[in-house]
């Protein structure tokens, strides 16, 4: 009775951490590498969306405010040509940062062995 209560307990622990351990850099590089990049793609798109890009593009040659005269035409493409720049610079920003988010997701385990490495062997 006493072995069970304790050897039962010790062991799902024993095994439940070592398996953990010894699973979480094959998760990191499977699951979780998916994960964040879906992750990666979706909150691109969310800031696309934000920003309204493929809005200002679609809606380009269309006048603003009415302004079907040649003049109206003009500035109304002039100024969303501008917006439409600005808001792909924009995009671009964020997509690089996300991408390092990405990039720093593939590289922190080898931080962490290197870190331990340092701490324990020198």
């Amino acid at each position: 009775m006493k072995k069970g209560l304790i050897y039962t307990p010790v062991k799902y622990i024993a095994i439940g951490l070592v398996g953990d351990v010894l699973y979480w850099p094959i998760w990191w590089y499977t699951v979780g590498l998916v994960k964040t990049l879906k992750m990666c793609f979706r909150e691109i798109a969310a800031q696309e969306s934000r920003l309204g890009l493929s809005i200002w593009a679609k809606n380009i040659f269309t006048p603003m405010f009415g302004q079907y005269d040649v003049e109206g035409r003009i500035i109304s493409f002039f100024a969303r040509l501008i917006q439409i720049i600005y808001r792909s610079v924009l995009l671009l920003v964020w997509s690089i940062f996300v991408m390092i988010i990405l990039i720093v997701w593939i590289f922190t385990p080898f931080f962490v062995v290197y870190q331990i490495y340092y701490l324990f062997l020198n």
